[in-house]
């Protein structure tokens, strides 16, 4: 399960063309699967999302590009934080995960969601449907999906999905840990009690408490043991050699943007900040120490401001992987 995972969120880095696109991700891939990391995971979408740029900024296609980063590394899991579901077929994709189990030698993971950018699906000719339809269709792909890649062929006859004893062969060669998206106290978290291996939660941290104890209380009322599901919390960090350059990397990030950070008051400059941990390695492995909750068994972890420099991500693996005992 996901107690150190680096996940890749963004592709439009300074000076970086289509051409020279890959070498940069698997670059970034290498890092983490050397540095400590357990688990590399990609955006699962079509369109760049707004709270990270313009929708026409690069974005790769998730398992085409999960599937290359296997041949790149060695140790980590690889996985979509999270799939839409909505994107594709179940029995579909449990081909394609389980396809990405083979090729990565039993490192695939599956993270799934209801899916939400409601821009994508308009654009790319995808039914988004209401919320309630979203998470309808979750629930039955996941009754498709997660026995297919188990080994069994199921059957059903659902109101979003139908399949006749889909077969999934070759099988994979190992277990497909399963991983939910979201925090929704009263759909997502009863179907990770229900469903999955491991929660990851995107939330304010005085959040979590109140999570932790929706999904507790799912767990119980389905007769699920709560400790078998791995909890795992999303953050951003800017890590640098030195707290300077850290913070250097981050105002230029937002500057890319055309946001000017030093113009800024410190209140809206701390609430754009809020979510990045920022500093050098021994100053972010600290802050992180201070992140590790009751109930938060690990971290998935980007870096939109600096992953693609050389070495950042490796600072942060060294940094952080003693204190996740993940080495």
């Amino acid at each position: 399960m996901t107690v150190l995972g680096y996940q890749i969120p963004n592709f439009t880095y300074p000076d970086v063309g289509a051409a020279q696109l890959f070498d940069v991700i698997a670059a970034q891939a290498r890092e983490a699967d050397q540095s400590g990391f357990d688990t590399v995971l990609v955006m699962d979408h079509f369109y760049q999302l707004p709270m990270l740029g313009t929708p026409d900024q690069f974005m790769l296609e998730c398992y085409a590009l999960l599937s290359a980063l296997a041949r790149e590394t060695s140790h980590v899991r690889l996985g979509a934080l999270v799939t839409g579901n909505t994107y594709r077929n179940p029995a579909v994709l449990a081909k394609t995960v389980t396809t990405l189990d083979i090729v990565s030698g039993g490192r695939a993971q599956l993270g799934i969601g209801a899916g939400w950018f409601e821009l994508e699906h308009t654009a790319f000719g995808i039914e988004f449907g209401t919320f309630t339809d979203r998470f309808e269709k979750l629930e039955e792909a996941l009754n498709i999906i997660i026995p297919m890649v188990r080994g069994e062929r199921p059957s059903l006859n659902g109101t979003h999905y139908q399949v006749t004893e889909a077969m999934n062969e070759p099988p994979t060669i190992g277990r497909i840990p399963v991983m939910i998206g979201g925090g929704g106290e009263r759909k997502t978290l009863r179907m990770v009690a229900q469903y999955a291996d491991e929660s990851n939660l995107i939330c304010a941290l005085g959040d979590i408490p109140r999570k932790l104890e929706a999904l507790e209380e799912h767990c119980g009322r389905l007769g699920r043991d709560r400790s078998e599901i791995t909890v795992s919390w999303q953050r951003s960090a800017c890590v640098a050699p030195t707290m300077e350059q850290a913070e250097a990397d981050l105002t230029a990030y937002f500057a890319r943007r055309g946001i000017n950070l030093s113009a800024m008051g410190d209140s809206d400059r701390a609430a754009l900040t809020a979510n990045f941990v920022v500093g050098d390695p021994e100053t972010v492995a600290e802050k992180f120490r201070d992140l590790r909750v009751p109930g938060i068994d690990g971290f998935t972890i980007n870096m939109p401001a600096n992953g693609h420099i050389p070495g950042r991500v490796t600072l942060l693996g060294e940094a952080l992987a003693p204190l996740m005992n993940t080495r």
